[in-house]
This record gives structure tokens, sequence and C-alpha cells, in this order.
């Protein structure tokens, strides 16, 4: 009988379980290079202990550091202090502006005695504009559609005078839209114009 050789087949590779931040989105050792450095720990330290005890202790940070230089310690510790001034800046900039936005709801007269319902700036709550939308159209049995403005936003046209309907459906249903900044615009009205005679 002829001998078989055994074939030693490489083992089978095994693919490694990366966890990704729920922040910023890439790995945990990345983070440092993101601009939300501090949200991203306290994420990691809620999420997972064992890799923030490893990331960011201060046990893990001298070892990391005690390999520069002096001056590349003070030049790293003045970046880091720079980058967490940055994105304290960015991010009161973003709290400033989603509260000076306004939702901008109007009744426009579409001809005679049809009316259409305009509801202008909820993108800047985060709310995606055609799902919202949707539950417009199947809220109040209409039809509901998201079109371009000559400004460049966007904005949702309902169909019908629903305006004070959509202003209470707003409220109810998203919570982090105060109710200062929905804003009910009325029509101008026309002044009668005299009559010639």
């Amino acid at each position: 009988m002829a001998d078989v050789e055994e074939s030693t087949a490489p083992a089978e590779i095994q693919s490694r379980h990366v966890v990704y931040c729920g922040v910023c989105s890439l790995p945990p050792e990345y983070c440092e290079y993101g601009g939300t450095v501090k949200k991203c720990q306290e994420w990691l330290e809620k999420k997972y202990p064992s890799m923030y005890e490893r990331l960011w202790s201060e046990d893990a940070l001298a070892a990391a550091t005690s390999t520069l230089s002096v001056d590349a310690q003070k030049r790293a510790a003045k970046d880091a202090t720079k980058k967490a001034a940055k994105a304290e800046a960015l991010e009161a900039k973003q709290n400033e502006t989603l509260a000076s936005s306004k939702i901008r709801i109007k009744r426009v007269e579409r001809n005679k005695r049809k009316y259409v319902t305009e509801v202008q700036g909820l993108e800047a709550f985060g709310l995606e504009l055609k799902k919202v939308a949707k539950e417009f159209g199947s809220r109040f049995a209409t039809g509901s559609s998201v079109t371009k403005v000559a400004s460049g936003g966007q904005e949702i046209t309902v169909q019908g005078d629903v305006s004070d309907d959509v202003r209470e459906f707003l409220i109810k249903n998203y919570k982090n839209i105060p109710k200062k900044n929905i804003v009910l615009e009325e029509p101008k009205k026309k002044k009668a114009e005299p009559v010639e005679v």
C-alpha cells in the first residue's frame, strides 16, 4: 500500500471582534484623533470598563507618555487641552444653533378656498423629513411631501389647513423640540382696495 501523506492545511483564520466607539464610530484606540475625546471616554467607560482602564487609566497614560521627551510631553498636553477647548466650543455652538432654530408652520392659500400647510426648520433638530412627512400624511389623512425651497433648504408640504394640528403633533411626538421653538405664522391679510366708481 502506498503511504498517504497527510496534508497540513493551514489553520482557519479567526476573525477579530473589533469594538467601535458609539460616539465617533472609530475604534477606541483612535478616538483621541477625533473631535469628541471626552464624550468617547465617557461612552467607553460605561460600555467597556476594562478597555477604558487599558487605554485611559493613569497608568496607561503615564506609560504612553514616558517615552516622550519633556518638550514633547508639554506639546502633547497643550494639544490635548486645545482639542478639548475646540470640542467644547463646537458643542456650545451647536447647542446655541439648536436653541435659536425655529420651526415655522405656515398656511398658504393655493387657489380660492384650498390651502396647504408648509413646515420649515425640522432638519435643524435632526429629524428625517421624509419620515416626518409620511407621519403627517398618515396622521392627518392627507397628501404630504418634502419639497425644496428657493433659499436652498427643504420643507414639508401638507395638503389642507392643518397648521394647528401639526403644531400639536410635533409637541406631543417630538419631545426634543421645545414648544417655544415652534412658530405658527399667520398669513398677512390683504387690505381691501377701494373700488373706483
